[in-house]
């Protein structure tokens, strides 16, 4: 089956094709048999049945890729299921999705990569068409047996298994055991994904520390709980060397350590959660507990340095870290609420209208922070749009209007702040061939 897509603004070009667009940066793209076939500022329709998609006004591009996010299934199904999250991440405009190990029980052996994988296996016959039923999961491996953070699992036979990386997607705070696993990992070359977060530093605090956290009476939780523990794992990957992913910074200092460590040399990335460049401590004072993240949301201050760090390279991606909740787990006081929030549906169109909206960033900007970014530090072949790849890609309207509700989602969670209001901006479509 073929498709063309006409007169989309094109974005993630290879350089081979650069002069496949007019002088606006629009073209044609045609798929055929689930590869991108021909680029051309205008290709005539193709008979015997063609499928014509209109892309006039919008921006077609690699499709989006997430680092990391949480479902629900095995162990809390009503939060989210494997299905509904590829149905959420399609949504969005994700068509890779990996998948935070921390689950009941957590995935940490091969069977239950495997179960993963087979549970996305793709159908016999050609291609099917639906955008909501193929982002592809890729499963990380459990670091320790049961995310416990006592005992490492077989990483070997996890990485043999399927895994795209090691994480578990919670703070490992023994120096011994961190020194041993990137020791143990290293050879494997598999992604390791540490969250540097010391938790009796961190306490009971909800907030991050500072005059919001004291005016609105959140207990607080300093910058160090995350520094402390950050500056011990870039000492470690300087004496061993294993490459290192820095999950969840949320902290202006964070950034220039990281920043120190890059011009080092130490082989690491970085990564912040999206709504950490979206929103401070500031928008607190509805104690709104779907605004209830761990780490908390930082300071003014904090939030321009995660902005300064992807925009000058320092953090190499943005995650999105969806956190799927049930209504009556998230409808409880601002800090006995479970921290975390959706966001695959919500990320792309409410990052357009946050920087790219007022000029602040390019379309290739923010199209690069979740494409080429997350493709780096999980070491994947970058996206791009070239004849003979793969279709791989997402079409966006920037201009579609439509309001967040329960039944507008297609994640069976809804806790969002985002929740019955308007957003501008939705992915049409996505295509996937790499399942």
């Amino acid at each position: 089956m073929a498709t063309l897509i006409k007169q989309a603004y094109l974005l993630g070009l290879a350089a081979e094709a650069s002069d496949s667009v007019d002088a606006d940066g629009k073209g044609d793209v045609l798929i055929t048999d689930g590869h991108i076939t021909a680029i051309a500022p205008t290709l005539a329709e193709q008979p015997k049945g063609v499928e014509i998609v209109e892309g006039k006004g919008q921006f077609l591009g690699p499709g989006l890729i997430d680092l990391y996010s949480q479902s629900g299934e095995p162990g809390h199904e009503s939060r989210e299921t494997l299905q509904s999250l590829r149905q959420a991440a399609a949504a969005g405009g994700f068509t890779r999705v990996g998948l935070l190990p921390n689950t009941q029980p957590a995935v940490d052996n091969a069977g239950a990569i495997a179960t993963i994988r087979s549970a996305q296996q793709p159908q016999s016959g050609p291609i099917p068409q639906d955008p909501i039923s193929q982002a592809e999961v890729m499963p990380w491996a459990a670091i320790t047996l049961g995310t416990k953070g006592a005992q490492l699992s077989e990483l070997a036979e996890l990485a043999q298994a399927g895994a795209i990386g090691f994480t578990d997607s919670q703070p490992l705070t023994s120096p011994v055991l961190i020194r041993r696993l990137l020791e143990y990992a290293q050879p494997l070359q598999k992604p390791i994904a540490l969250w540097p977060y010391d938790p009796q530093l961190g306490g009971d605090g909800v907030a991050r520390e500072g005059a919001d956290a004291l005016r609105l009476g959140l207990r607080g939780v300093s910058a160090i709980a995350e520094t402390s523990l950050l500056t011990t794992l870039l000492e470690c990957v300087a004496e061993i060397q294993t490459p290192v992913h820095l999950m969840r910074i949320s902290t202006a200092r964070s950034v220039e350590l990281i920043r120190r460590a890059k011009a080092d040399g130490l082989p690491i990335s970085a990564s912040v959660p999206w709504h950490h460049l979206v929103f401070d401590t500031h928008d607190l004072r509805q104690y709104d507990p779907n605004l209830r993240h761990d780490p908390p949301l930082g300071t003014p201050t904090d939030r321009q340095g995660l902005i300064e760090g992807i925009v000058d390279g320092t953090l190499d991606t943005i995650a999105i870290d969806h956190s799927p909740y049930t209504y009556e787990e998230k409808t409880v006081a601002f800090d006995a609420t479970p921290p975390g929030a959706i966001g695959l549906e919500l990320a792309l169109p409410i990052l357009w209208e946050t920087f790219v909206t007022p000029g602040t960033w390019s379309p290739p900007q923010l199209w690069k922070y979740l494409t080429t970014g997350p493709a780096h530090c999980l070491s994947l072949r970058p996206p791009q749009l070239a004849i003979g790849a793969p279709a791989d890609i997402t079409l966006f309207d920037p201009k579609v209007s439509w309001q967040v509700r329960e039944d507008s989602l297609q994640s069976l969670a809804s806790n969002t702040s985002f929740l019955s209001q308007p957003i501008q901006g939705k992915a049409s479509r996505i295509w996937v061939s790499h399942l």
